[in-house]
């Protein structure tokens, strides 16, 4: 039993492998540009017009791949949901392909990778644990809300402490929905956007820090009774 539980660990393992050195060797992060986005959005949209339901399988299941391989072009992947898509069901199909891809690769850190992750991040991601799991989903949130860490590094991190699954999903889900609704927004009328950096302007990355510190207050609060105690 032991060694069929390892013999099929090890080939997640080398599935994951094989899909992360396809990625990279194929070529195709070349296209992961929003140049090729805008110059495809009318093809795109176009193909979605007559094939609503295998387009949104398709993007779906791409954008849940990149995610859970830690695949660079999430910012991308949200601005194509909002110009094939439109703004609000851009914004749905982005965040529940999201928080599954997010999950899939806390699950894998969590069973599959937990030494690896161990090893080449544990030192950088100890007090980021640590907070996980005393403060659990308003912690999460505040990271979701406030780019201080990047996504797939939040993912790797919560799948190394005891977070419940639950916990992870629903803040995963909530947390990213504010800045996955501004990329879908801008997608939405992409012809105007020139920089992925423009979307996320100072103003927009102030607004997410304040819902974030918001978000963190009850665990702060806690915090400090428990210092006073």
């Amino acid at each position: 039993m032991v060694a069929g539980a390892q013999r099929r660990k090890l080939s997640l393992v080398l599935a994951l492998v094989a899909l992360l050195a396809f990625f990279w060797f194929s070529g195709l992060g070349k296209y992961l540009t929003l140049a090729t986005l805008k110059a495809n959005r009318d093809a795109l949209a176009s193909y979605y017009a007559d094939h609503r339901l295998l387009m949104v399988a398709s993007f779906m299941g791409v954008y849940i791949l990149q995610t859970a391989l830690s695949l660079p072009g999430a910012a991308l992947m949200s601005l194509a949901a909002g110009a094939i898509f439109g703004a609000f069901m851009g914004t749905v199909f982005a965040v529940i392909s999201a928080t599954i891809g997010a999950l899939l690769a806390f699950l894998a850190t969590r069973y599959l990778l937990h030494d690896l992750v161990q090893r080449k991040f544990g030192d950088r991601l100890e007090g980021l644990n640590r907070e996980l799991e005393r403060r659990g989903l308003n912690y999460l949130l505040f990271l979701r809300l406030v780019p201080l860490f990047p996504f797939f590094l939040i993912n790797l991190a919560a799948g190394l402490t005891k977070l419940p699954i639950r916990t992870f999903l629903v803040g995963t889900g909530l947390g990213i929905i504010p800045g996955g609704f501004v990329f879908c927004n801008a997608g939405a009328s992409i012809v105007s956007v020139s920089t992925l950096s423009e979307v996320a302007s100072p103003r927009v990355l102030g607004s997410f820090a304040l819902l974030g510190i918001f978000a963190l207050l009850p665990a702060l609060y806690a915090k400090y009774r428990e210092r006073g105690s």
